[in-house]
């Protein structure tokens, strides 16, 4: 399989010539960076897309319920689907599955676009795009992750993790300020127009680039369709429980998904009942956690973790957990304050997914990585939908606060657990 690694090379079209490339020596820096940069203009406009549907139901109805709602329908596809679609991304064409992705994406966003140019957009219209637009960015993101080992050296993943938080967070940084203003100066149209050209500029380069794909083991012949697709998913599941480690590490990041999901995707509602502000304050918001984001990417870039990975991942989560815990006992006229609380805990958010994804893409062969990065998934983010529905609940009948207070001190309690187990800590860690 080694060898394979070393040895696997694609296909580019310069000049409209087909020409060899060795996506892990010296050239994989230009053909990876050439495809990550087209995906960052996709990411890039899809959250501002994110952005403007929230603020849109936010304003439109003020309930914590309806907002907890859309972004079950946003999680349902990764917790439900991810397994078949992990099983799948590992036989399928990888840049076509992230080719026919974004263009789904997009085309969700130009109907978005038709809605609200004619006036005639309902809430269930929002939700019936939310659906699709999740099972195509599940599919891109798994194939996305399941591809890099195969484009990157095993000893950048790490750093290569690192730059997809920093995106991540950079773009979390710049999108709400823009999507306020966007929404303030033009309209719902002209923002979901920009989505299609976003995804535009992700495809085209996928068109000239091929991405390399894993060795796959024949399958007999009377192993084929939706039983062989089962069969993929049940092998990804022997692979993590066969993994030393791995059940434990998703037990925690179920519960933290529990906890920290309605911290950022319901922080609208916190920001309108709790600070009584509007778009504008809810973009500073949403910068603050874009910047808290992209600054520990940067620092996960530059210093990569301590030697365990898992180390470096509970201690991204106790530090997340004590912003988040401070966050639920500010005064309403604490805004501030709070900026500065939603900044921690976003920049404690990198050393808690980065090491992880580095550590699945460092230690899984090739062709199971797509359906141990969707299994994984799943099992984390099925949790969710339940945690949304609870905190609308507590948000709309209760306080915000009530939530992020006990969710920061529930967080601590499970990475101090974490870093007392040894088969936690030693997960990743090469056997002597």
């Amino acid at each position: 399989m080694n060898c394979f690694l070393k040895s696997q090379i694609t296909l580019v079209m310069i000049g409209g010539k087909l020409i060899n490339m060795n996506y892990k020596t010296k050239n994989w820096k230009t053909t990876f960076f050439i495809i990550w940069g087209g995906q960052a203009f996709s990411l890039f406009s899809s959250e501002i897309v994110q952005f403007s549907l929230v603020w849109w139901l936010t304003y439109n109805t003020g309930s914590a319920t309806t907002l907890s709602i859309a972004m079950i329908i946003s999680l349902l596809p990764r917790a439900l689907l991810s397994p078949f679609i992990g099983a799948l991304v590992d036989k399928w064409n990888r840049r076509v599955v992230l080719m026919i992705s974004d263009t789904v994406i997009a085309a969700c966003s130009f109907c978005l676009a038709i809605l609200f140019l004619t006036g005639i957009i309902q809430i269930w219209h929002i939700y019936l795009i939310l659906l699709i637009r999740a099972i195509g960015e599940t599919f891109h993101k798994t194939s996305m992750l399941s591809s890099t080992s195969l484009m990157v050296p095993d000893n950048q993943l790490t750093r290569v993790a690192g730059m997809n938080q920093t995106l991540s967070g950079l773009i979390m940084f710049i999108t709400p300020p823009l999507g306020g203003l966007l929404i303030k100066l033009s309209s719902f149209e002209v923002i979901m127009f920009l989505d299609v050209c976003g995804a535009l500029i992700a495809v085209i380069p996928l068109m000239f680039i091929r991405i390399p794909q894993p060795v796959i083991q024949k399958k007999s012949a009377d192993q084929s369709g939706i039983i062989q697709l089962f069969k993929d998913i049940i092998d990804g599941l022997k692979y993590i429980k066969n993994w030393a480690g791995a059940t434990s590490m998703l037990i925690i990041s179920t519960m933290i998904n529990f906890i920290i999901r309605p911290v950022f995707l319901l922080v609208a509602i916190f920001v309108t009942t709790h600070f009584m502000g509007d778009e504008i304050q809810f973009g500073f918001i949403g910068a603050a956690m874009g910047f808290g984001f992209m600054s520990g990417g940067i620092v996960l870039i530059i210093w990569q973790g301590f030697k365990r990975k898992m180390f470096t991942s509970l201690m991204g989560i106790m530090g997340a957990g004590i912003a988040v815990l401070i966050s639920g006992i500010l005064t309403t006229s604490q805004f501030i304050p709070a900026l500065f609380c939603f900044f921690a805990a976003s920049f404690m958010m990198p050393f808690c997914m980065g090491p992880i994804q580095s550590l699945v893409q460092g230690s899984v062969r090739p062709d199971f990585q797509g359906r141990v990065f969707s299994i994984m998934t799943s099992v984390s983010t099925i949790i969710s939908p339940i945690s949304l529905a609870l905190a609308g609940l507590i948000f709309d009948k209760y306080t915000p606060q009530a939530w992020y207070f006990w969710g920061g001190i529930s967080a601590i309690i499970i990475g101090i657990v974490g870093c007392l187990l040894k088969v936690v800590r030693n997960l990743g860690v090469p056997t002597k």
